[in-house]
């Protein structure tokens, strides 16, 4: 924004210091003129002489103080002009050093570099305050970036990686007649299946992050049967258990979005389980200020420092799944803590001693009234 050439903001505390010193000099000189020099008169010895026959020797009168006073007045008031400029000036240039030092590191970062903190030293003021204030944004800031430029990073690989087979295949269906062309446009198929669904949780994952939905009343506990009824043959075909218990846990949100998080949570408890014979717990309850929502699976142990990364995007853990077992695209968990920071929710991921993790997902709860077919408190649905 162009903006016309004015006093800085140094100029301005100087100029409004020296106003108030002189100022206060003007009231002391004003108290002198009222009370001492306002009743004081001129006194004429040779008046007093023939009036009372008497000499008197007197001192200095009204006319000869006025005459010394506006003399040194006027000095006192241009000492003190002097004064309160090159104090003003100083005193004004200690008090902004921190506001500099904050608009440098502004400056800074507006030009790329994001690592440059303030780190104000002293005791809490206002100064300090929006000092520590703009350090933890440029943290933040930092740190989406990085996460940013990283996720970038690896969606590209992640999409360059199917389009490269999709040319592959098609140059082979190009170069070699006698090849099979079912097979070709099967395995084509299905790399273009997976392209597909990978685009579709990037733009998923973008929609969380932007928090661009609509708010309305939903039921975790119906959502968790949802989602347990349309994973249930991928559960079927690895011999998983699906248990479903719990109450009524109202909610405020996107029902697409959360029923989207809770089909994550749930196939990714079905595909790391077991191989067979395994168990998913998914339980819904309400509490004072919260609905709460546990998935908890079997399977192979998982290593403390392995969770955190969980929710990375293009984090698969520990084991491989080939493309028949329901892969995915690496983004399951990660979406699912995107939807759930939207909603101004937390996520606990804790591995389980035997095997196996356990998620817990705490979201506000709602106050409006949800949909009545809920489960019945205590109540149970087992899925096999």
């Amino acid at each position: 924004m162009d903006r016309r050439p004015g006093l800085s903001a140094r100029l301005k505390l100087t100029l409004s210091y020296a106003g108030f010193v002189l100022l206060g000099g003007a009231l002391l000189l004003a108290v002198v003129w009222v009370f001492v020099l306002r009743w004081m008169r001129d006194i004429d010895p040779g008046d007093i002489q023939r009036k009372y026959g008497i000499v008197i020797v007197v001192g200095p009168d009204r006319s000869d103080l006025l005459q010394g006073f506006y003399p040194a007045a006027a000095a006192a008031m241009a000492l003190l002009l002097v004064f309160g400029l090159l104090g003003g000036w100083f005193l004004a240039g200690r008090m902004l050093a921190p506001l500099t030092r904050i608009a440098d590191a502004a400056r800074t970062a507006s030009n790329g570099s994001l690592s440059h903190r303030i780190r104000l030293r002293g005791r809490n003021d206002e100064f300090r305050e929006l000092a520590d204030v703009f350090d933890t944004m440029l943290e933040q800031l930092e740190s989406h970036v990085d996460e940013q430029q990283r996720f970038a990073a690896n969606a590209s690989h992640e999409l360059r990686t199917p389009l490269a087979i999709s040319q592959t295949l098609l140059d082979v269906a190009r170069t070699d007649p006698t090849r099979d062309q079912g097979e070709l446009i099967e395995r084509l198929h299905s790399v273009n299946t997976r392209a597909i669904d990978l685009t579709e949780a990037l733009l998923l994952l973008s929609r969380g992050d932007r928090r661009s939905f609509a708010r309305e009343p939903v039921d975790l506990s119906l959502i968790a049967e949802e989602a347990a009824e349309t994973l249930l043959p991928l559960a079927e075909q690895r011999r998983i258990t699906l248990d479903v218990t719990g109450e009524r846990a109202p909610a405020v949100g996107s029902a697409a979005l959360i029923l989207r998080m809770v089909t994550n949570l749930v196939q990714n408890a079905v595909v790391h389980n077991l191989a067979a014979g395994g168990t998913v717990t998914i339980h819904t309850e309400s509490r004072h200020d919260a609905s709460v929502l546990r998935v908890e699976n079997t399977g192979r142990p998982v290593p403390p420092e392995l969770v955190p990364t969980l929710t990375e995007p293009f984090q698969r853990g520990t084991q491989r799944i080939r493309a028949d077992e329901h892969a995915g695209v690496g983004l399951g968990l990660a979406i699912v803590h995107s939807i759930v920071r939207a909603h101004d929710g937390t996520l606990d991921l804790v591995p389980r001693p035997a095997g196996g993790l356990l998620v817990t997902v705490r979201l506000p709860g709602g106050h409006a009234e949800v949909s009545q077919q809920a489960s019945s408190p205590g109540g149970a649905c087992k899925i096999r």
